[in-house]
């Protein structure tokens, strides 16, 4: 029988393009897509859509029983910059979302649960090379607190009622598709999309700050990977490490000039520079490359050269509309 599949979350950065992804893979009707609001019409228009409250427990089992759902993908949350603005409602949306799926499977409403951690996990304390998969964790903003407190409740409600659920500490994540949403790690898309509609890119961090980051194609690529191993290859029942490639502000702007020589960038570094810098440099995720064969495709040439491809067309495409 086919997985019948609700994605919390779907409008998001991530949540959108994996939904595209799991409708391309299982079919559209069984990939349920639901979000807060039409926020996304790409979405909205592309498949069943319903709206869904994630803090709200009924909301999301009226869901899960109307199309007998048996997998939920939990993509909704607020991140690290928007929460540093919006404490406790970070605080509610990320635990209380969590605790609603992880009940639902608990009662065995559903059967497999997706839920994305982050290295903002990771604190000033932990070691910032080559960042261990057990490791000291201090994590010092709302988004890390309410990520590692999820990873103990994941871990716990495996170990204690045999709920399958399944997690990835996602580094930053970069994709032309969707506008970023408040995450410490934006400036890594905005930098394209200035690069072309201004030709010069104010950074709010400064141009040494190294941080590991990942393409969205293969964030998704991870995504569905660790959904689709068997259920004896996850040992880690947390959250796993996930890497790509690490890079600074100041290489990004360099493998931009490459392809266009006239771009400019300055650095006026703001609040999230604290955050930045209590996050690690780069991610050991040696787990998850030989648990379930994780592995990369995409490196700062590869993602620079798409990236400005696919905003050339977008841009380009929107002028002509405009006109």
């Amino acid at each position: 029988m086919k997985s019948k599949i609700l994605i919390i979350g779907a409008c998001g950065q991530i949540g959108s393009e994996l939904t595209f992804k799991l409708r391309q893979l299982y079919g559209h009707d069984q990939v349920i897509a639901s979000d807060i609001s039409y926020s996304n019409l790409d979405i909205v228009n592309s498949g069943i859509f319903e709206i869904v409250d994630a803090q709200n427990y009924a909301s999301v089992k009226v869901c899960v029983e109307k199309y007998g759902i048996d997998t939920i993908y939990l993509m909704a949350a607020m991140l690290s910059a928007t929460g540093e603005k919006f404490p406790m409602k970070a605080w509610d949306l990320n635990m209380q979302s969590l605790f609603h799926v992880l009940n639902l499977a608990r009662a065995k409403f559903i059967k497999k649960v997706f839920w994305p951690s982050s290295i903002a996990v990771f604190g000033p304390t932990t070691p910032k090379e080559y960042t261990p998969q057990y490791t000291v964790m201090e994590p010092s903003t709302v988004y890390g607190i309410t990520k590692q407190v999820g990873e103990r409740w994941c871990e716990y409600y495996h170990n204690k009622y045999g709920v399958d659920v399944r997690s990835l500490r996602y580094p930053g994540i970069i994709s032309w598709k969707t506008l970023p949403g408040g995450g410490t790690t934006d400036y890594a898309v905005e930098i394209y999309h200035k690069a072309i509609t201004d030709g010069f890119y104010d950074c709010f961090l400064s141009e040494k700050t190294e941080l590991p980051m990942m393409f969205m194609d293969d964030a998704i690529k991870a995504t569905v990977d660790i959904m689709a191993a068997s259920n004896d290859a996850i040992k880690i029942r947390s959250s796993y490490n996930l890497a790509a490639i690490s890079f600074t502000p100041h290489e990004v702007a360099e493998s931009i000039k490459t392809h266009l020589p006239d771009f400019r960038i300055s650095y006026t570094p703001d609040y999230r520079q604290d955050i930045a810098d209590s996050w690690p440099k780069s991610i050991n995720d040696a787990y998850a490359r030989q648990d379930w064969k994780w592995k990369h495709a995409f490196k700062l040439e590869d993602i620079t050269k798409e990236m400005l491809l696919q905003l050339n067309k977008k841009y380009s495409a929107a002028l002509k509309e405009f006109n």
